[in-house]
This record gives structure tokens, C-alpha cells and sequence, in this order.
């Protein structure tokens, strides 16, 4: 027997629910990239997207076969790309360990590198019918007001005991429909501010809307202003070709394509640190010549604003495969961040004036 809330949410949903090009495939890996995309993510950021990388990897076995740098290009944009590198990653494992299929249970879904239980919960839910309650943050907003949650629902804590309230109400092979109405519900009604509750079908049983908390619910944790940062770079340049660096796996940007630079230390100038960063980056000194406009950026946890100079080597750079000479018409291969993209552009405008 469905449950007072799903009894009301399910027939709005029926009426109201949007039309998603991953809704009502019976194809578990396209729901798995929909589930990854969507990820801290917007559904209208994610659709492009989407319908782009269907196109271009239209299987498990396609994404695996790719290089990671055409996987992560095909991302570029999307942010966090962490997730294109799991994404990656968990398709090597799906075709070397599952036949090139997604695996059907919890336990063996929430191996899959960035597969937590919130993403393995929407394709147990969505792609296997299991009946899971795809506990992402729009949930947890809408849960937390019609439970009248007392506990951020971030937390531990809270997180446990939404869970135990919320899975209960999970109607018995309805759990896509059910967690699809939840989501449409956060987007076009129980909104993060000001909630609609006027129209909202779980109004009479909303505990929140009852005791009038709606606006406080969920709790959340004070959060205090983001920590400001200041970076360099250098378009170090040899040939109508600039020096391009291959980040780190596991760190910010992972795997992604960088121009080298880096933090500036407490008061250091741009240009003293530059010498510093390069230094130590790549053993190479270099000749700073102009500064291009500065550029700004604000990640999850700090905003960084970044300085770039024109560079040209004061000697012999060491070969190594993290390093690349790449000439301005071919940056566009290359995966970059939001801040190195923008510097990109920057060049090639620079140059293509210049000559």
C-alpha cells in the first residue's frame, strides 16, 4: 500500500512531471550518465551536455575505449571533473569486469569509482526498478520540510534519520516514479527559497508547512565567507607554441591540461613568484614580459583570482610526458578548467593580433 505522500506526490507527478531525455529509458547506462551529470549540476546546464555525449559514446564500452583526454573534453564545462575521470574509470571496470554492462545491485553499483549512495540509490531506483530512496539534495530539502527535520540534513545524523523516515514511504514498485516526483517537486515547488507551498500536493501532510517552519527547514550549518586566493600562470612560449602541463590525478582539476603556474605566497608578487613557481615546477628560469587581464574564478570552497604573463624560456626545459608545446589552433584538444580555457583565448586573440 502506497504511502500518504506518495499518494499525493504520485498523481502531480503524472500531471507535472518534466520531459527528460533519460526518462522512461529502459537503458541503464544512459540513466548512469544522466545520474553523474547531474551531479551538483542543473538539469538545463546538464542537457546539452547530455544529448552531446549520447551522440559521441553511445555505450559503456565506447566511454572505456576512449582516451581520457577526449572524455574529459567531451566534459569540459560541466565542472568537477572529477566526475569524468570516475566516469572513466568505473566504464574500464564495467567492460572488464561486467561484460561492458552496469551492475544491478547496491553493493556492487557503489564500487564503481564516484558511485555513492546517492547515485547508486537513482540507478538501482531508476534503471533496476529496486525500491530506493535517491537521497540527493533536493530530496533532502523537500524530506526534510515534510518530516520537519531538526537536523541538517548533510550531516550524519540527519542524513540516517531522514533516511529511516523517508524509505517507508517508498511505494513498492514505484521507486522511479516516486524519486523522479521528488526531484520535480524540489525544481518547481519546494524550492530552496521562498517554497510555493500554496500549490504543493504535500501541503496537508507537510509537518513544516503545518507548524509554519517551512522557511527554516532544512537546517542548515552557518557557512562563513569563501577564502579568497591568488594564483599566477605563465604562457611560456617557443615557436607560436605555448607550454602546456598536465595536472595531477586526484587534485584540483585532475588530469586536466593547465598553463603552469600556481598560488602566490603571503605578499609575494606576481612576477617574483611566477620566477618561483616556474622554478620549482619545471627547473627552467624565463623571461616575464606582459601581464594579460586578470581572470577570476569561484570553485566550492574558495575563489581564486589569478594573474598571467607572457613568458619566453631563459633555457633547455626537461622532456617529460606531463609537458606539452602546443600551437594556438590545437588548444582546443586539449581539456582545460574554466580559468585555463579563458587564458587560452586570451593567447590566441593576443597572438593572432600580434602577427
Amino acid at each position: 500500500m502506497a504511502s500518504d505522500l506518495a499518494q499525493a506526490l504520485l498523481p502531480w507527478f503524472r500531471a507535472n512531471g518534466r520531459l527528460l531525455p533519460w526518462r522512461g529509458s529502459a537503458n541503464p547506462y544512459a540513466i548512469w550518465v544522466s545520474e553523474i551529470m547531474l551531479q551538483q549540476t542543473r538539469v538545463e546546464t546538464v542537457l546539452p551536455y547530455y544529448a552531446r555525449w549520447m551522440k559521441r559514446f553511445p555505450t559503456v564500452r565506447s566511454v572505456a575505449a576512449a582516451p581520457l583526454d577526449e572524455v574529459l573534453r567531451a566534459w569540459e564545462g560541466l565542472g568537477y571533473y572529477r566526475r569524468a575521470v570516475n566516469l572513466h574509470r568505473a566504464a574500464e571496470i564495467m567492460v572488464t569486469q561486467y561484460k561492458g554492462r552496469l551492475p544491478t545491485s547496491m553493493e556492487q553499483l557503489r564500487r564503481l569509482p564516484g558511485v555513492g549512495r546517492y547515485t547508486a540509490a537513482a540507478i538501482a531506483s531508476l534503471a533496476f526498478g529496486q525500491d530506493q530512496v535517491a537521497l540527493d539534495g533536493n530530496l533532502r530539502r523537500v524530506l526534510a520540510r515534510y518530516f520537519d527535520l531538526e537536523l541538517d540534513p548533510r550531516s550524519v545524523q540527519g542524513e540516517r534519520k531522514l533516511l529511516t523516515q523517508a524509505q517507508p514511504a517508498v511505494p513498492a514498485g514505484e521507486s522511479s516514479s516516486f524519486n523522479q516526483a521528488l526531484m520535480d517537486l524540489a525544481a518547481a515547488v519546494c524550492t530552496p527559497r521562498a517554497p510555493a507551498c500554496g500549490i504543493c500536493p504535500l501541503r496537508s501532510g507537510c509537518l513544516a508547512f503545518r507548524r509554519g517552519v517551512q522557511a527554516s527547514r532544512p537546517v542548515r550549518r552557518p557557512r562563513g565567507p569563501l577564502p579568497q586566493r591568488r594564483a599566477v600562470a605563465g604562457v611560456v612560449v617557443r615557436e607560436e607554441a605555448a607550454l602546456l602541463v598536465r595536472r595531477e590525478s586526484g587534485g584540483l582539476l585532475g588530469d586536466l591540461w593547465s598553463f603552469p603556474g600556481g598560488e602566490l605566497e603571503e605578499g609575494e608578487n606576481g612576477r617574483a613568484g611566477l620566477r618561483r613557481i616556474l622554478r620549482q615546477m619545471l627547473g627552467v628560469r624565463v623571461r616575464i614580459g606582459q601581464a594579460l587581464p586578470e581572470l577570476r574564478h569561484s570553485y566550492t570552497h574558495f575563489q581564486v583570482t589569478r594573474q598571467a604573463y607572457l613568458c619566453l624560456l631563459t633555457g633547455d626545459l626537461p622532456a617529460r610526458p606531463t609537458l606539452r608545446w602546443v600551437r594556438r589552433r590545437a588548444l582546443g584538444r586539449y581539456p582545460m578548467g574554466k580559468l585555463d580555457r579563458s587564458l587560452a583565448r586570451q593567447w590566441a586573440e593576443w597572438s593572432g593580433a600580434a602577427g
